[in-house]
C-alpha cells in the first residue's frame, strides 16, 4: 500500500473515511449515537442502548472515533512533520515506538508523522477486515473482538495525546479546540464506560481527563 502521508500532505484528510453501509443495523446504531450525542449528554450518549449487542456498539463507535481522529489530525498534518516531531511523543515523559505484532515485531523509533501513518493505516486494515469487523447482518464478531477493539482504541488515544501535547497551540490558532475537546471527551467517556483502556495508558492526559470529566460527575 502506498503511504498516504507523503503523496499529498497538504490535502486535508489523510485517510479515506470509513463508511458504515446504509441499511445495516450498524448504520441505525450510528444514527442513534449521533442523536444522543446531539442532546449534549455525553455520559448518556456512550451507554449501550437497550437490547443491543456490546460488540456491535463498540465496533460502530470505534469506526466513528477513527474518522474523528483522522479529521482532527488532518487539520494539523502540515505542522506535524519530521523536523518538528522527530519522535512520536506525548510530552517529555512519554515516547511511543511502533510495532504492530505482524509486520513490525520489534518496536521501531520513528517520527510522529510516520508513526501516525503506520498507526492509522494499521487501524484501517483492521476496520476493513470483515472477519474482525463484520458489516454483514448475522455475521458474528470474533470471540476476541473486545481485545482487538481495546488495542485499536489504546493506539488511537496516542494520536489525541500527541495532538494535545505537541500541537495544541496550532489547534487553538485554527479554532479547533472546542471540537478536539468534545471529541476527546466523548472518547474518554466511551472507554471509561466499557473499561477499554487501562489507566496507565491514559497517564499522558490524566490531568486533562480529570478536568474535562469532573464537571459531569
Amino acid at each position: 500500500r502506498m503511504s498516504f502521508l507523503f503523496g499529498g500532505r497538504s490535502n486535508k484528510t489523510f485517510k479515506p473515511k470509513k463508511n458504515i453501509p446504509e441499511g445495516t443495523h450498524q448504520y441505525d446504531l450510528m444514527k442513534h449515537a449521533a442523536v444522543t450525542l446531539g442532546s449534549g449528554n455525553l455520559r448518556q450518549a456512550v451507554m449501550l442502548p437497550e437490547g443491543e449487542d456490546l460488540n456491535e456498539w463498540v465496533a460502530v463507535n470505534t469506526v466513528d472515533f477513527f474518522n474523528q481522529i483522522n479529521m482532527l489530525y488532518g487539520t494539523i498534518t502540515e505542522f506535524c512533520i519530521e523536523e518538528t516531531c522527530p519522535v512520536m511523543s506525548a510530552g517529555p515523559k512519554y515516547e511511543y515506538h511502533w510495532a504492530d505484532g505482524q509486520t513490525v515485531k520489534k518496536p521501531i523509533k520513528c517520527s510522529a508523522p510516520k508513526y501516525i501513518d503506520y498507526l492509522m493505516s494499521w487501524v484501517q486494515d483492521q476496520l476493513d477486515d470483515e472477519n474482525l469487523f463484520p458489516s454483514k447482518i448475522g455475521v458474528p464478531f470474533p470471540k476476541n473482538f473486545l481485545s482487538i477493539a481495546k488495542t485499536i482504541l489504546k493506539r488511537l488515544f496516542r494520536v489525541y495525546a500527541h495532538i494535545y501535547h505537541q500541537h495544541f497551540k496550532e489547534v487553538v490558532q485554527l479554532s479547533e479546540e472546542a471540537h478536539l475537546n468534545t471529541s476527546f471527551k466523548h472518547f474518554i467517556y466511551f472507554v471509561q464506560e466499557f473499561n477499554l483502556i487501562e489507566r496507565r495508558e491514559l497517564a499522558p492526559l490524566q490531568e486533562l481527563i480529570d478536568k474535562l470529566t469532573s464537571k459531569d460527575r
